[in-house]
């Protein structure tokens, strides 16, 4: 990412939530994602109220970037719900990694009375404290934004200096980051996870390793990192599923579910017949 930017498939992410919230039948309403998008992209999702403009916006990003929308707008919904099934059962804190403009701690009624605490560049941190101030009023009180460089910073000395809780049940959301890292820095931080209360979950997203290794076996994969790398947003790490619940056992971590794109939107979006994207998966453990 560059120095002076924020995270351009943050916002992305963002733009994305936002046309679902135009929707009529939508899986969940993000009233603030609108605000941390550009001009273009604010327009359109004002337009896409319209039929016939949704069909060419949606037409135009499937074309560009196969998958993502739907796969994005299914993951959101699935993450979602993940975190509202921990909350009920016992978790008393939210830690979001890379939290992007993630608005979930102001979307989502279930964690009004829940401390969230969000860790991500300073870049992107700053921004959305000043999108909170400027244009929705305020930081909610029960949000905190730390800042960090995962490759270059330690999440133990972050969590020092700020006095983090390591004793409460925590669900942890680390969503769009891994893939980003380095081996090295996607191991510390699971490091960094193991050492909360037992109960804690951990919600994470990762691509397939074979992406990266070989990206024309998925549909848009060698255009898709070609379009990244001119970002400078360049993907470096990914798993194989198969090997996913080892590598988290090392943590004493238990994985719960692990499902790709096609899954999670057959799960929610059973009437959407995109393809692509299938290389992007979610997964959720537990803290043994």
């Amino acid at each position: 990412m560059k120095a002076e930017k924020t995270s351009r498939t943050a916002q992305y992410m963002a733009f994305f939530r936002a046309l679902e919230t135009q929707c009529k039948k939508r899986l969940f309403s993000d009233p603030y994602a609108i605000h941390f998008i550009d001009s273009k992209l604010r327009l359109a999702v004002r337009l896409y109220k319209y039929p016939i403009i949704r069909k060419y916006i949606n037409n135009t990003i499937q074309k560009k970037i196969p998958g993502a929308l739907s796969s994005g707008i299914a993951r959101t919904k699935y993450i979602d719900d993940l975190l509202e099934n921990a909350i009920s059962n016992g978790v008393k804190q939210v830690i979001i990694l890379g939290a992007g403009f993630d608005t979930r701690a102001v979307r989502l009624d279930f964690l009004k009375d829940i401390p969230v605490i969000e860790i991500d560049h300073p870049n992107t941190s700053k921004f959305k404290a000043e999108v909170y101030k400027n244009r929705i009023g305020q930081i909610p009180q029960n949000i905190r934004f730390l800042q960090i460089d995962f490759n270059k910073q330690n999440l133990d000395q972050l969590a020092l200096e700020n006095n983090l809780d390591f004793s409460k049940p925590t669900t942890i959301i680390w969503e769009g980051v891994t893939n980003y890292l380095t081996e090295d820095a996607v191991k510390n931080t699971f490091s960094y996870i193991a050492k909360f209360a037992a109960n804690s979950h951990i919600i994470f997203t990762y691509v397939h390793k074979n992406i990266i290794l070989n990206p024309e076996s998925f549909l848009g994969g060698k255009k898709l990192l070609e379009d990244l790398e001119n970002l400078e947003e360049h993907w470096t790490f990914g798993f194989l599923p198969e090997e996913l619940p080892n590598y988290l056992n090392q943590f004493d971590i238990a994985l719960l579910e692990d499902l790709g794109a096609n899954e999670y939107r057959e799960k929610f979006l059973p009437s959407r017949s995109e393809n692509g994207y299938e290389f992007y998966r979610s997964a959720i453990g537990i803290k043994k």
